[in-house]
């Protein structure tokens, strides 16, 4: 039976959403506070490039775009490390040469909008969400100095960290919710393109300026830009808080970041003019609300970007909901509630991945026993390909369960642990005991996952 679906949010998640819904038949109405972004002059708002990876690809072909944006999507397949000193380090992703894909976030945005439209969904632009009752499901809009009140028959937040539908939910009986910010902030900055409008360094990679308490990264774009995030305290000795003029700015790229500098010519016009933002992580339970209404995306679980996951879990977050429907038809008391089901527990546990990964990605990345480690987790991967998979490559390129994946480090660092304190691992790869024992250190670390769900999470 067709329903009167409102969503709020035209983003990346609640645009997938209303292609697939508009798909199964029902009237979809999409809310957005912000201006339509495919008009002259207006901002596409946050331009941080994505990470689109395994999740994220496999909704966008349910959506029927994977092969237009794989055509504007460059595949990155490692860390490129930048030291202070000048040197650099190459870490590939996988030992079957996979890569993560870095995409503008507004071109994917526009191209879902215009899709979800063309599907038949009707997006209103510029009605901010003032009030949800959550029983009846009417949603209050301003819009144009006036107030509109709309009913449906289904009601998805789709509209980020601060949902007005996730407020909402705050205020019903036994509902949890928590939000807990980073003591980083973040500023967007910018390599530009070489004379003839070539990247100016490795285009297929991920570049990270690790430097322990803070960091930068850069993703490539198809104009031959790189888009530079710098992660960094809001205070302290070494902080966004320390740098208040040029001079300052100056030295610390001189000091930290030099062979970037040398790329930046609009650094300091793009330090002072960018914003300094947030980042936070949310939790709610429940995600839903009888067969009314439902959380999805950032606004069921925003997480920080270290993994490169929020997208890809959005977007899998709608993937699942596409099977469940499937699967129950016009239940949808059920499809909520096994959605419900399904998805918290990834969804917590993507937020403790990604805040994991930015241990990793500011700090041992330049390690040289992080190196070593990974080098062994690729050659386990080759040699046992039925037995051990990384976490990294779980995450990144299957559609194992997130929980799954977060279950599996501490068995993976036992076993790594085991094997690194045997010494160089080139060396004893030569020898027929200690092959004996990797057999069976190997095969003990497979028994002891095995009672685990690696199963497709969006089967």
């Amino acid at each position: 039976m067709s329903r009167k679906v409102t969503i709020l949010g035209a983003g990346l998640v609640g645009s997938l959403l209303a292609v697939v819904l508009r798909k199964r038949g029902h009237h979809v109405s999409v809310y957005e506070r912000r201006p339509d972004m495919r008009a002259a002059n207006v901002s596409a708002g946050r331009s941080i490039n994505l990470a689109m990876s395994a999740r994220g690809w496999k909704a966008l072909e349910l959506a029927g775009l994977k092969n237009e944006m794989e055509a504007l999507a460059i595949p990155m397949y490692g860390r490129y490390l930048h030291q202070p000193d000048g040197q650099t380090a190459f870490q590939p992703y996988s030992k079957n040469n996979e890569a993560i894909y870095s995409v503008s976030r507004g071109e994917l945005n526009k191209k879902l909008m215009t899709l979800a439209e063309d599907n038949g969904a009707h997006i209103n632009f510029e009605h901010r969400c003032t009030q949800v009752h959550v029983e009846n499901n009417h949603v209050h809009f301003h819009h144009d100095h006036n107030g509109t009140i709309v009913a449906s028959d289904l009601l998805f937040g789709a509209d980020g960290a601060f949902s007005a539908l996730r407020e909402s939910y705050t205020r019903l009986n036994r509902v949890n919710a928590r939000q807990m910010y980073l003591e980083y902030g973040y500023k967007e900055l910018c390599i530009l393109p070489g004379a003839s409008g070539e990247w100016v360094m490795e285009k297929n990679a991920l570049h990270i300026w690790p430097r322990g308490n803070y960091m930068m990264i850069a993703l490539p774009n198809t104009d031959g830009t790189f888009t530079c995030t710098l992660f960094m305290p809001f205070e302290g000795d070494i902080s966004f808080e320390k740098l208040k003029t040029k001079d300052d700015v100056t030295a610390l790229f001189d000091k930290q970041f030099a062979d970037a500098k040398a790329l930046m010519p609009g650094l300091l016009d793009d330090f002072f003019t960018n914003p300094t933002s947030s980042l936070v992580t949310t939790h709610i339970f429940p995600w839903h609300y009888k067969d009314k209404s439902a959380l999805i995306g950032d606004a069921a679980h925003a997480i920080v970007p270290f993994y490169g996951q929020g997208m890809n879990a959005g977007f899998e977050d709608v993937t699942v909901l596409a099977g469940l429907m499937d699967e129950y038809g016009d239940d949808w008391q059920t499809i909520l509630s096994a959605y419900e089901a399904k998805r918290k527990p990834n969804g917590d546990a993507v937020a403790d991945l990604a805040l994991n990964n930015f241990i990793e990605m500011r700090d041992k990345v330049a390690d040289p026993m992080f190196l070593e480690r990974k080098k062994i987790e690729k050659e386990l991967g080759k040699r046992y390909p039925d037995q051990f998979i990384s976490v990294y490559e779980m995450v990144s390129f299957s559609h194992i369960p997130y929980s799954t994946a977060l279950q599996c480090i501490q068995a993976q660092d036992h076993l790594l642990q085991r094997i690194m304190s045997e010494g160089d691992f080139t060396v004893n790869s030569g020898n027929a005991e200690f092959c004996a024992n990797l057999d069976t250190w190997v095969t003990e670390y497979y028994n002891a996952v095995q009672q685990l769900d690696f199963g497709n999470e969006a089967r």
